[in-house]
């Protein structure tokens, strides 16, 4: 899988928006819990965020003023968490980028989408 910085994630996807009617349904401003991985044929994966040559990413986060890790405005910093450990998706027909990781804690396992607004993305 590729790995993307800042300026590849911005080329791999599109413009923010509402979708097309192929991904319309999915909406996720801010991270969402989903049920399970959103894979083909609905996204095509197109690359990480999640450098192989770091055992273990940072857990240190970036925010923006007024932002929190929830928030729909917050950065998207591909260095730090979550976004360090993502998998970059994108919808087939329109590009709409989306964000998914899996946060596992000891007695859970949280699938987690974001759709990806490129006007929030940091280098």
């Amino acid at each position: 899988m590729q790995l993307l910085d800042a300026a590849a994630l911005l080329a791999a996807v599109g413009p923010a928006g509402p979708g097309c009617a192929h991904c319309e349904g999915l909406h996720a401003p801010g991270w969402e819990s989903v049920t399970a991985p959103v894979a083909a044929p609905r996204l095509q994966c197109v690359g990480t965020l999640r450098d192989p040559a770091v055992d273990e990413p940072t857990l240190e986060e970036r925010h923006a003023p007024g932002t929190s890790y929830w928030h729909a405005r917050a950065p998207v910093v591909p260095t730090h968490f979550p976004y360090n450990r993502c998998t970059v998706w994108r919808c087939p027909q329109c590009r709409r980028g989306f964000l998914q990781y899996t946060e596992a804690g000891g007695y859970y396992v949280d699938h987690r989408l974001r759709e990806l607004d490129p006007t929030l993305i940091e280098g």
